[in-house]
């Protein structure tokens, strides 16, 4: 799991920096992005980036959302949204305890997590949309036509900025996590104060 994590970070960020080049060549609204935070240089060289690391995102996906559904992994630890999940949140809040297990999500994670794979998948259907209009114009007319695609792509990648930058301050504010996503383990002193 940690391993299609960083994979998928590193193509969630690279889509993003290149979708952001090929936004500002043909704007949706009346701003642009800065040239500093995005990838490919110019438009041809951003789709290249583009659809390149397009293939690396789905078949880190696939291996990811296979992996999550035959290993009971999405069952036990992100759609397992229940009373007691909600009670265990709220009791280690209440001992100020802002760590949890390796492995182990919190409510809102569970939520969060289970809201960003939907939109990746959104955000990728949309995405053929805009990429293969007349090969997949049954597609493109379930978004609206290729104009609402372009719309829907984008607001789906705000959701998934807006994931990414919650998901990043969590992380740093939750003291062994930054850690954790690397090691695969809690420093001992968090491990400790979580069998409390």
């Amino acid at each position: 799991m940690r391993i299609t994590h960083w994979v998928n970070a590193f193509a969630a960020i690279a889509m993003l920096m290149s979708g952001l080049r090929i936004y500002n060549a043909s704007p949706l609204y009346d701003f642009r992005f800065p040239p500093d935070i995005t990838l490919g240089g110019w438009l041809a060289g951003a789709l290249a980036w583009h659809f390149a690391v397009m293939w690396l995102l789905i078949m880190n996906g696939l291996a990811y959302l296979t992996y999550g559904i035959f290993s009971g992994h999405f069952v036990r630890k992100l759609l397992n949204i229940g009373a007691m999940a909600a009670y265990r949140n709220i009791r280690l809040e209440m001992k100020h305890l802002l760590i949890h297990g390796t492995g182990e999500y919190n409510l809102i994670q569970r939520i969060l997590y289970v809201i960003v794979i939907l939109d990746v998948i959104l955000l990728f259907f949309s995405g053929l949309a805009l990429w293969k209009p007349v090969q997949f114009q049954r597609l493109t007319h379930f978004f609206g036509g290729y104009d609402q695609a372009r719309y829907i792509h984008f607001y789906g990648m705000v959701v998934l900025v807006l994931f990414i930058f919650v998901h990043v301050s969590a992380a740093f504010a939750v003291k062994g996590t930054v850690q954790s996503m690397f090691t695969g383990r809690l420093p001992k002193r968090q491990q400790e104060k979580l069998n409390r």
